[in-house]
C-alpha cells in the first residue's frame, strides 16, 4: 500500500516541492506553448502538431505556495478514496485472516518445504496486485525469515519470499488501486481495463522469480557457506533457527468468512468495473462495506470498528498529501503555461524515432523519475498528465503509457536506497544494503529486461483498454 514510514517523509516532501520550485523557475526561462485539444470518444486528447507559443505566465512564489492546496483540491477524490480504502485494509489486517492464511500454508507443507517459496510468493504477489500490498509486508518478515531457518535456508530466502512477491504483485497490478488505479484514472481509462495482459505479466514474473529464489535456496541448504550472509570469520551456520509451528495462529472459521468476503468484495469491484463502468467512488464504496463486515465478522463492536479503520485511514494521510502535492507540480506547469512546451520539446526529440524506442524512453524516464518519486501514487500523479498527451501526440496508446509508468515506478523499489519499505525490510532481516544488491543484481536485470520486452509486445499489438 502507499502509506509510508516517518523516515522518508522529509525526503519525498523536499523533494517533490523541490520539483515544483524548479517547474515555477522553469515558467520564466521556457517559452509558453499551447496544443489544441479536442475530445474523442468523451476523452480529452491532444491534436498533433497543433503546438503554438503564447503569451508567458511566469510563476512566482506565492504561486507556488497556492499550486499545493490547488493541487490537493485537484486530487481530492484519489485522496478520500485512498484514506477509504486504508481504513478497511486495517480491519482486514485486525482480523488476523492474512497472517493465519499463512499459517495453515505453513502446516500444510511440511516435508515439501521448497514448495513454500513459490506458494509464499504467489500469495503475496496476489496481494501485491489487489491492495498494494508493500509497508503491510514488514509486519512478516519475521516470521518469514524464522520460517526460511527453520528450513534450513537463510535470511535473504524468508525476506526474498515476502518483499519479492508482493513486489511482482506492485508490479504486475492487475487491480492495484493504489498504483496502475491512479495512473488509469489520470490516464482517463476504464479502472482496471486491460487485466488479462496484467495477469500474464503476474505469471511470466511469479515463474522467474521462484525460480531464481529456489535456486539460491537450495544452493545454501546443500552447503550453508554459498549463501551471501555465511560469516566466514565466524563460521557461523546461517540455517540455524528455529519454529514452533504449534505457536503459529489457526486459521478459523472467522478467518474463513473474511477470507470469503475479501475473494468476493473483489468479484463484485470487477464486476461492477468491467459491467457498469464503476470507478472511484463505487470501489471505495465496496471497500468501505468490506472492511466494516469483516469487522463484525471479527466480532468487534461498533466503537472498535471505527477505531481501528481510523488507524488505516490515518496511516494514509502521507500517501493523500503526496498526491496532493505532486499534483502541484503540474498545476504549476499549467498555469506557467510551460506543460505543453515540454511535451513539444520531448516528441520532438522521440518522434523522430520508431515507435518502440519512444516507449522506451517513457520506461527510462518514469525510472529515473522514481528515484526521486518512489510513492506509486505520486509519481503517478506527477508524471502521467505529461506522459498521456505525449503519448497521443506519438500514436502510443494510453494503456501502453500507463504500463510504462507502473514498470518504471515498481521495479527500482526493490533496489533504491530511498525506498523507506526496502530500507525498513533489510533492517528487520539484519540483511546490509550492500548484501541486498549482490542477491537481487541479476534479478533485477531479469525484471527490467521482461518489463521490456512486454512493453514492446503492447506497444506493436496497440494495447488498449480491453
Amino acid at each position: 500500500m502507499e502509506k509510508q514510514k516517518r523516515s522518508r517523509i522529509p525526503h519525498t516532501f523536499v523533494t517533490l516541492i523541490a520539483f515544483t520550485i524548479v517547474m515555477a523557475i522553469l515558467t520564466n526561462v521556457l517559452p509558453a506553448g499551447q496544443f489544441e485539444r479536442t475530445e474523442v470518444n468523451g476523452r480529452t486528447v491532444v491534436i498533433p502538431n497543433s503546438y503554438t507559443v503564447v503569451d508567458s505566465n511566469p510563476q512566482g512564489l506565492f504561486d507556488v505556495l497556492k499550486s499545493i492546496p490547488t493541487g490537493m483540491t485537484e486530487t481530492a477524490d484519489i485522496i478520500f478514496f485512498l484514506f477509504i480504502v486504508g481504513g478497511a485494509f486495517q480491519l482486514i489486517t485486525d482480523s488476523g485472516m492474512i497472517s493465519s492464511g499463512i499459517s495453515l500454508l505453513v502446516k500444510k507443507l511440511q516435508g515439501k518445504e521448497k514448495w513454500v517459496i513459490p506458494i509464499l510468493i504467489l500469495v503475496f504477489g496476489i496481494l501485491g496486485s489487489t491492495m498494494g500490498l508493500s509497508e503491510e509486508t514488514i509486519v512478516f518478515i519475521p516470521i518469514g525469515v524464522a520460517l526460511a531457518l527453520a528450513l534450513g535456508y537463510d535470511a535473504l530466502v524468508g525476506l526474498g519470499m515476502i518483499s519479492l512477491g508482493a513486489a511482482i504483485g506492485f508490479f504486475a497490478g492487475f487491480m492495484n488501486p493504489f498504483s496502475v488505479g491512479v495512473a488509469q484514472e489520470i490516464a482517463e481509462l476504464p479502472l482496471f481495463s486491460g487485466v488479462g495482459f496484467r495477469l500474464i505479466i503476474l505469471a511470466i514474473l511469479w515463474i522467474v522469480t521462484s525460480a531464481y529464489l529456489m535456486r539460491y535456496a537450495e544452493k545454501v541448504k546443500k552447503n550453508p557457506e554459498n549463501s551471501l550472509l555465511y560469516n566466514r570469520k565466524k563460521g557461523t551456520h546461517v540455517t540455524e533457527g528455529t519454529i514452533n509451528f504449534d505457536d503459529l495462529p489457526p486459521f478459523t472459521k472467522r478467518h474463513l468468512a473474511t477470507l470469503l468476503v475479501f475473494v468476493g468484495g473483489f468479484a463484485i469491484i470487477g464486476y461492477g468495473v468491467f459491467q457498469y463502468g464503476w470507478f472511484i467512488v463505487e470501489i471505495g464504496s465496496v471497500f468501505l462495506g468490506m472492511g466494516i463486515l469483516t469487522g463484525f465478522i471479527s466480532r468487534m463492536r461498533p466503537s472498535e470498528i471505527a477505531e481501528s479503520f481510523v488507524v488505516g485511514a490515518k496511516e494514509m494521510v502521507f500517501a493523500g498529501l503526496v498526491v496532493g502535492v505532486a499534483r502541484s507540480i503540474l498545476v504549476v506547469m499549467e498555469n506557467g503555461l510551460i506543460i505543453d512546451t515540454l511535451i513539444n520539446g520531448l516528441s520532438n526529440v522521440i518522434s523522430s524515432l520508431p515507435d518502440s524506442l519512444a516507449v522506451v524512453g517513457m520506461y527510462l524516464t518514469q525510472i529515473v523519475v522514481n528515484f526521486f518519486i518512489p510513492s506509486g501514487s505520486g509519481q503517478a500523479a506527477a508524471t502521467m498528465p505529461v506522459m498521456i498527451p505525449l503519448a497521443d501526440t506519438l500514436g502510443i496508446t494510453r494503456q501502453t503509457a500507463v504500463l510504462a509508468f507502473q514498470f518504471g515506478d515498481g521495479f527500482m523499489d526493490s533496489i533504491i536506497p530511498t525506498s523507506g519499505v526496502l530500507m525498513a525490510q533489510l533492517s528487520i532481516a539484519k540483511v546490509s544494503y550492500d548484501t541486498w544488491l549482490k542477491f537481487i543484481g541479476k534479478l533485477m536485470g531479469i525484471w527490467l529486461t521482461i518489463g521490456l520486452i512486454f512493453l514492446l509486445i503492447a506497444n506493436a499489438i496497440q494495447y488498449g483498454p480491453f
